[in-house]
C-alpha cells in the first residue's frame, strides 16, 4: 500500500505542478507526467513495483482528475467490477491459457484502460489487447498507462461504432456506455438498428463487438440491469438469439452502485460456431457483497460446479 501511496502523491505533486504552471486541467497535467515517465523508465519511483501497484496509483489520480473535470464519457470501471471480468475471462478462456496461446482482447470503448489493465494484469503475459476510444485525452492516457505497466494495448482513436480495420478478436470485454447513437444514417449499417429515430449505442456496440469477434469468441459486457426492459429491448433479443448463445447473466452486487437504477450485470455472450452448441444451463447468478468473503467463496464454487455439469 505504501509503494502505491508514495506513486500516487509523486504523480499528484507533478499533476498539480504542470496544470498550475501551463493553465491546463489536472488530467492534462497528469498526462504529461505519466508521459514523462514513460520517457524516463529508470525513474526511482517506479523501482521494484509491480503492474498492479502502478495501475492502482494512476487509477487514484484518474478518480481525481475525473472529479475534478466531470463529464460523462470521463467515467472508470471501478476495480471490483475489473477483477470479477477477469475472473470470468479466465475461466471461460480456460483451455486456451492452459495450452499457452495468447488470447485477444477487444475493449470498443477503453477510456483510459483501467478495465483492460486490470483484466491483463490479472492474466499477465497472456492477454493481447485492443483498445478503442474516440476521446483523445482518454485514449492517450490509456497509452501512456500501458506502456508504464509494460502491457501490449494496441490502441484506435475512433468512433467504435464505424469502420474498423482490425482482425477478429478471440473475445470482447467492454463495459457498455449506455445512450442513444446520434447518427441515425450510418446506425441503419446495422441489424440490429431502429427503423425510426435514434438506436442505443450500447446495443449498436454489441452488434459491432460480435461482428469483430471470431466464431466461437466470447463476449463479456457489463450491461444495466434493465438490459431487456427497453422499448428497443425485442430488436436486441431477436439479434443475440440469431447470432450467439447466452452463457451467463451474473447480477453485481447493488453496493458497488449509487443507486439501486444504477445496477449493472455481466452479460456472457458466446458467438455462434459450426459443431458447437448453447449451453445446457445459462449461468444465471448474483455475485454477493464482496467484503462477504464465505458468500464469495459458495459463489465461485458455484461458477465452478456449473462449468463441470457443462462439460459432461
Amino acid at each position: 500500500m505504501e509503494k502505491i501511496e508514495n506513486i500516487f502523491t509523486y504523480l499528484d505533486e507533478q499533476s498539480k505542478k504542470v496544470s498550475k504552471e501551463f493553465d491546463v486541467t489536472y488530467l492534462d497535467g497528469l498526462l504529461s507526467t505519466l508521459t514523462q515517465l514513460v520517457e524516463e523508465p529508470e525513474s526511482s519511483i517506479l523501482k521494484e513495483v509491480s503492474k498492479e501497484q502502478v495501475r492502482k496509483a494512476i487509477q487514484l489520480a484518474l478518480l481525481k482528475g475525473m472529479r475534478k473535470n466531470v463529464q460523462p464519457n470521463h467515467q472508470m470501471t471501478p476495480d471490483s467490477l475489473g477483477f470479477l471480468v477477469g475472473y470470468f475471462v479466465e475461466q471461460f478462456f480456460e483451455k486456451q491459457l492452459k495450452e499457452q496461446e495468447k488470447v485477444t482482447l477487444l475493449d470498443p470503448t477503453i477510456g483510459t484502460g483501467n478495465l483492460m489493465m486490470t483484466v491483463m494484469n490479472h492474466l499477465d503475459g497472456k492477454i493481447e489487447g485492443i483498445g478503442v476510444e474516440i476521446d483523445e485525452l482518454l485514449i492517450q492516457l490509456a497509452a501512456v498507462s500501458a506502456d508504464l505497466q509494460e502491457q501490449p494495448v494496441a490502441l484506435y482513436r475512433q468512433d467504435a461504432l464505424q469502420h474498423l480495420l482490425i482482425d477478429p478478436v478471440d473475445g470482447v470485454i467492454c463495459d457498455l456506455p449506455v445512450g442513444y447513437y446520434p447518427d441515425t444514417e450510418y446506425a441503419e449499417n446495422f441489424e440490429i438498428h431502429k427503423e425510426d429515430g435514434m438506436t442505443y449505442a450500447h446495443h449498436l456496440l454489441i452488434e459491432q463487438s460480435m461482428n469483430h469477434t471470431k466464431d466461437g469468441g466470447y463476449l463479456f459486457f457489463l450491461v444495466p440491469n434493465n438490459l431487456f426492459e427497453s422499448e428497443q429491448a425485442p430488436l436486441l433479443y431477436s439479434y443475440v438469439q440469431k447470432h450467439a448463445w447466452i452463457q451467463a447473466v451474473v447480477q453485481l452486487p447493488e453496493n458497488l452502485f449509487k443507486q439501486k437504477e444504477m445496477g449493472k450485470s455481466l452479460f456472457i455472450l458466446q458467438k455462434k460456431k459450426e459443431g458447437e452448441q448453447a449451453v445446457k444451463d445459462v449461468l444465471l447468478a448474483k455475485v454477493p457483497r464482496l467484503d462477504n468473503i464465505q458468500a464469495l467463496e459458495t459463489f465461485f464454487a458455484r461458477v465452478q460446479n456449473w462449468k463441470k455439469e457443462e462439460k459432461k
